[in-house]
């Protein structure tokens, strides 16, 4: 899902999930996501979703035992998020907000997934960004962050990042666990764009 960002004039978010112009949301948990659950690295705890979108991953992360806060800039895709959650039957508190915003009520998390958030602020933003999310989290929390891979730009593709500018971004607040390469889950039946899959380490 893409970002709650505070320069949210970029792109009206409420259109955008109102006529389904949203190649990122595959309607399916993010496979990176599920690799992480799966190999046991993340256990279910209190966690957050940033830039949620129509809540897919927080819906998958509540089904596996969470608590999940999830939040978005777009009005629209947390009513679509919570008419999800209500037919399942189950309970995630999604939240309208932008980020950063250090005031996120429910923390702090031990586990932070951002598919899509972190590539779309602008850069002066960066800082601020990590000083919410450790400001959200505590000692050994987990943060998975899946972004753009500047080796590959696409137009039809996210923004990217560096692998540099995440290190640079998250060194000295954050022990690196894994930095490698992915491709994002479409629904095309080409591969998706290129990213980086980040799972950092709260110190």
């Amino acid at each position: 899902m893409l970002c709650a960002i505070a320069m949210s004039e970029k792109r009206d978010w409420d259109k955008s999930y109102k006529h389904g112009d949203t190649p990122w949301d595959s309607g399916l948990p993010s496979s990176e996501l599920v690799k992480a659950l799966d190999s046991g690295i993340v256990a279910p705890c209190r966690a957050l979703d940033l830039g949620c979108g129509t809540g897919t991953n927080a819906i998958y992360l509540t089904q596996k035992g969470f608590d999940v806060t999830a939040v978005d800039l777009s009005d629209v895709a947390i009513e679509i998020a919570n008419e999800k959650a209500a037919a399942l039957g189950i309970k995630v508190d999604f939240i309208k907000t932008t980020l950063p915003d250090l005031n996120i009520k429910g923390g702090p998390f031990d586990f932070v997934f951002d598919r899509g958030c972190f590539h779309a602020i602008d850069n002066d933003q960066r800082i601020r960004y990590a000083e919410m999310l450790k400001h959200l989290t505590r000692k050994n929390s987990i943060f998975l962050l899946l972004c753009g891979n500047a080796n590959e730009p696409r137009e039809d593709g996210p923004p990217t990042v560096t692998e540099s500018e995440i290190r640079e971004t998250f060194s000295g607040l954050f022990d690196f666990i894994w930095l490698r390469d992915f491709r994002f889950d479409t629904l095309a039946t080409t591969p998706g764009p290129l990213g980086y899959s980040c799972l950092i380490k709260h110190i």
